[in-house]
């Protein structure tokens, strides 16, 4: 009877666990209220964010506005689908995916570069180390400092090739980097306040 009674209760936890993991945050223009709801044993994203910073030296804030700019934090993003006929959903555009939006290339060359091979972009651990990864990358071979959110960000945007031609974008796009550098400001803002 006890036996029973403490497999549902393991059974419940795991079932809560493993939904609370699946829904994105509620209110994501609030980084400690992003933390809040996703402070758990198994996916606790704060200390995933803290343990990527000190990896690669990107702080928090960027990291943070980088997945809310590319997902808003939801684990099943992916881009839109391409019209067939002009009205029957087809493909979609690119093979971004995940919390970070990251192509199908570049994953596997983050996969192959840390040697992390069991990692997967619907991971929130997973998704902000890569984005770190990114960006340290950016950081190194182009000279934009870790802090950098508006560069940092139009180089993941546009990928390193680009950036490394000299392609900065259109206005839409600085337009959506500027937003990025704001929100990581607002981030970095509110996590001196986080629990005070």
């Amino acid at each position: 009877m006890r036996r029973s009674s403490f497999s549902k209760i393991v059974t419940v936890s795991v079932l809560l666990a493993l939904s609370a993991c699946a829904t994105a945050p509620s209110h994501i223009n609030n980084v400690c209220a992003v933390f809040d709801q996703n402070d758990g044993w198994f996916d606790n994203w704060q200390s995933a964010a803290e343990r990527t910073e000190q990896k690669y030296g990107i702080p928090v804030p960027v990291l943070m506005a980088t997945v809310r700019k590319e997902s808003g934090f939801k684990s099943n993003a992916r881009p839109p689908r391409t019209k067939l006929l002009g009205f029957i959903p087809w493909t979609h555009v690119s093979s971004a995916t995940g919390y970070s939006q990251a192509l199908d290339g570049t994953w596997s060359q983050y996969q192959s570069e840390t040697g992390n091979w069991t990692a997967r972009r619907t991971k929130f651990s997973d998704a902000v180390d890569f984005v770190g990864w990114y960006h340290s990358k950016t950081a190194d071979t182009f000279g934009v400092a870790r802090n950098d959110t508006y560069n940092l960000y139009l180089a993941y945007y546009l990928g390193w090739t680009a950036y490394g031609r000299g392609n900065r974008g259109d206005a839409g796009v600085q337009t959506y980097a500027r937003a990025t550098d704001k929100m990581a400001r607002d981030y970095e803002a509110q996590l001196r306040q986080c629990g005070s």
